[in-house]
């Protein structure tokens, strides 16, 4: 790896505290790999954004986010503002060490935090596209907030805010699984109106909506198995109308990525998706506020190591 200057933003309390326990143990792997670096350790939600966007103000050119899924969102949140990228040269890597790990499986990066460092050590920095939401805060104001892998509203709004409040100790599948067979026992069907390129695509009720980048979320759900994240395009996966019976019986299909044939299944692509409806909001494994939310794809805006 040519010589970077190298931010490390590392969420200790993720995946329940080992994080902290094993932080020591990958600094030092890093170290013995020739990577010079400074290491933030974030203390609130969103600090991580606040931490990235200072390095990379600084004139860092590599920030390597250590954490879970909700942790590479607001690291790579930092890459940007409101009004665009904060410095387009610079470069992101991933050390996954969350509950879902879902991002890293469309990347092809190891879970393993010394086969990741080899990995992004060895890489050649590639161009992906990143998505862009308006959508309404738990302040019920307006926010935007940029996405790497999928945001979604529905079912998996509800899961998240599940999983995210609860212990997740029995791993990433466990947690998820758990949250989402407990969401759908209390979970009614939302009323969406779907857009994508400014045509209607489904009007009704919805189990889940899917805006995919990447492929996988949820702790290992193969939603969008066609999605490719230099594509340009988003990948819109639509459940709707879906009984809870029939949704439990159709998901394993979903781990599998079988289940884009269903009838009641639709799936798009498309570079602007807005939604009407009040669902909770996931983006990237957090849940940061509900819709109604409009989306957009920037086409190859940021650049990562993988």
């Amino acid at each position: 790896m040519e010589a970077l200057k190298t931010a490390v933003v590392v969420n200790p309390a993720s995946a329940n505290g080992t994080t902290a326990r094993r932080w020591p143990e990958i600094a030092a792997f890093m170290e013995s790999e020739g990577i010079s670096f400074t290491a933030f350790m974030t203390e609130a939600p969103e600090h991580a954004t606040e931490l990235t966007r200072r390095a990379l103000q600084d004139g860092c050119d590599l920030v390597v986010s250590v954490g879970g899924d909700g942790t590479h969102n607001e690291v790579m949140n930092g890459f940007f503002t409101a009004e665009g990228p904060v410095r387009p040269e610079a470069q992101l890597a991933f050390i996954s060490m969350g509950t879902g790990s879902d991002l890293i499986k469309t990347l092809h990066i190891p879970k393993d935090p010394a086969a990741a460092v080899k990995q992004f050590r060895a890489a050649r920095p590639r161009k992906v596209d990143v998505g862009r939401i308006n959508f309404y805060n738990h302040r019920g104001e307006r926010a935007i907030r940029y996405f790497i892998n999928i945001a979604g509203l529905g079912l998996d709004g509800d899961t998240v805010d599940r999983v995210n409040r609860t212990s997740k100790a029995l791993g990433g599948f466990i947690s998820f699984l758990w949250g989402t067979i407990a969401s759908l026992m209390l979970y009614r069907n939302q009323q969406m109106a779907i857009s994508v390129d400014d045509e209607p695509v489904f009007e009704g009720p919805v189990t889940e909506v899917a805006v995919a980048n990447g492929r996988y979320f949820g702790g290992g759900m193969f939603i969008a198995p066609h999605a490719v994240m230099d594509d340009g395009l988003f990948d819109v996966v639509i459940l709707h109308s879906l009984s809870k019976l029939n949704l439990l019986v159709n998901l394993p299909k979903v781990y599998r990525g079988t289940h884009l044939d269903h009838p009641q299944i639709i799936s798009v692509r498309g570079r602007k998706v807005v939604i009407e409806t009040e669902a909770l909001l996931n983006v990237d494994g957090e849940q940061p506020g509900r819709g109604p939310v409009e989306m957009d794809l920037l086409p190859l805006a940021l650049q990562v190591r993988a």
